[in-house]
């Protein structure tokens, strides 16, 4: 029998694109809608919902008698209230001191109408930024990946209107800031739901391309496995060695401002097996997402330079498929990195840090950042210790941990800060190698993991590592996420990106 000549089957499982969402438009005057939404942060309704007394009554009623607040999360149905057919009310109220989440009221909202076929009109929005969030709302919380389905038809359901005044400005803020940030969350999204046999490391660089194609001030830089060869990239190599689809390590600049770059990176490992450690099968699957900060960087890119941020920022996208076979690296294995600095392989499902290794000190080599973020699914520990509410954050100074946990609070990416400490930093080190990449007791494992990845960050450098590995996909809907793959990361690197610059 002759050896396959194709990685894979060669058979791709669907030609089409996902379903298309609801059109989204702005208008200064209620549209005809057979569902009118009212965003609220209290049990006033909104003045641009013209009703009479005796329709008011019957809408406070309704409100009084399901204990509605105004509160985020809460709704209330009411039917054939003057003209409206079907009027549902959403809370937006945060806790006191706190603006509403008029993002998230606007998600659940258009959540709740998934099965309507009506046109829709938002009204409630008390100024420009407030319709823009709405309107970013809506579009995230309607995303969809059913590509896949056989049976998935093009949607027929009707327009969604914010209306409001100065309609136009809305307009013009959701086209230059708030759209191609949700474009980046959703092209996230959309590479890690995609199955492995889809998204590997060469597909992932040509879905990049095509989406960054023609966006001014982007270049792309491609190292394959030759490359890494000659180039003396081990660690990032080695991963890849047991796949017959190469690791790769994409470049992408983009220049809105001069001077030195920020630099992010991202572990693009497109399937874990976990190589010769290999994984058991409970859950395995999921595992076709542990490249979910490889995406957060490519979107977070894809939102600054649509959005033309002033900045300056380059993103070392590290990809390789982690996979047993003949020719996969071993337990007990040691390898050299382009930095010189040599790894013992204890556990080849220790792999993200590996690839990160090569990518950050290539990212440093060549592009000479004042600031380095990496990202990274990159410990089951993190979890233990935070949780689905958080991602981890590292930084060898608090000034730095702390621009990141203002950026994720400021976005709703939240980050929790946990410790670096000399003893965790001592238990990383390897008795034949450099460095040892697992089986570092008594560290925690998303310390030792933080540990291993500063061991190639310059000391005079400021870095920040976020593991994001316990929020990388929503198991239930949530409002700005229908269940699966987050695309976590990409408003908080596109925030953090836009407020740091060189001292």
């Amino acid at each position: 029998m002759a050896a396959q000549d194709v990685p894979g089957s060669g058979i791709a499982p669907g030609t089409r694109e996902n379903s298309s969402a609801r059109s989204l438009g702005f208008s200064e005057e209620m549209a005809q809608a057979g569902v009118v939404v009212a965003v609220v942060s209290g049990t006033d309704l909104p003045t641009d919902l013209t009703l009479d007394s005796s329709a008011r009554e019957r809408v406070a009623k309704a409100v009084s008698d399901a204990k509605f607040e105004g509160k985020l999360g809460q709704s209330v149905n009411v039917y054939a209230v003057g003209d409206i057919e079907h009027l549902l009310i959403v809370g937006a109220a945060r806790d006191e001191g706190q603006a509403p989440d008029w993002r998230s009221a606007a998600g659940s909202a258009i959540q709740a109408l998934s099965s309507s076929k009506a046109a829709i009109a938002l009204v409630g929005a008390p100024d420009v930024a407030a319709m823009a969030d709405m309107a970013f709302g809506v579009t995230l919380g309607q995303y969809r990946f059913d590509r896949y389905k056989s049976d998935a038809k093009p949607t027929e359901a009707g327009p969604v209107t914010i209306v409001g005044g100065q309609a136009a400005a809305a307009s013009a803020l959701w086209q230059s800031r708030h759209q191609p940030l949700a474009e980046g969350v959703a092209f996230a999204r959309d590479l890690v739901n995609e199955p492995a046999n889809v998204v590997y490391p060469e597909s992932f660089i040509a879905r990049a391309r095509e989406k960054l194609a023609g966006v001014d001030r982007i270049s792309i830089e491609v190292l394959d496995q030759a490359d890494m060869r000659r180039l003396g990239m081990g660690a990032i190599a080695g991963v890849g060695q047991g796949s017959p689809r190469g690791a790769r390590l994409m470049m992408i600049t983009y220049r809105g401002a001069g001077g030195p770059p920020l630099a992010l990176a991202g572990k693009g490992i497109t399937f874990d097996s976990g190589g010769i450690s290999i994984k058991p099968n409970t859950n395995m699957w999921e595992m076709k997402g542990d490249m979910s900060g490889a995406a957060a960087v490519t979107g977070a890119m894809l939102s600054l330079a649509k959005s033309k941020a002033p900045v300056h920022v380059v993103a070392a996208v590290a990809l390789a498929e982690n996979m047993p076979g003949g020719n996969a690296q071993r337990p007990g294995d040691v390898v050299r990195t382009l930095s010189g600095k040599t790894i013992e392989i204890r556990s080849t499902d220790a792999e993200g840090r590996l690839v990160l290794s090569d990518a950050i000190e290539y990212a440093v080599q060549q592009k000479k950042p004042f600031a380095l973020v990496d990202i990274a699914t990159l410990t089951g520990s993190v979890g233990v210790a935070l949780g689905p509410e958080f991602a981890g954050v590292f930084a060898r100074k608090d000034e730095y941990a702390n621009r990141a946990i203002a950026a994720g609070r400021a976005t709703g990416e939240h980050l929790w800060a946990l410790p670096l400490h000399p003893n965790y930093r001592d238990a990383v080190k390897s008795d034949i190698a450099d460095v040892k990449n697992s089986d570092a007791s008594p560290a925690p494992g998303a310390s030792a993991g933080a540990h291993f990845i500063e061991y190639f960050v310059p000391e005079d450098l400021p870095w920040v590592h976020i593991d994001m590995a316990s929020v990388d996909r929503a198991a239930t809907n949530l409002p700005l996420v229908p269940a699966g793959s987050r695309g976590f990361g990409v408003m908080l690197l596109d925030e953090l990106v836009r407020n740091w610059r060189p001292q």
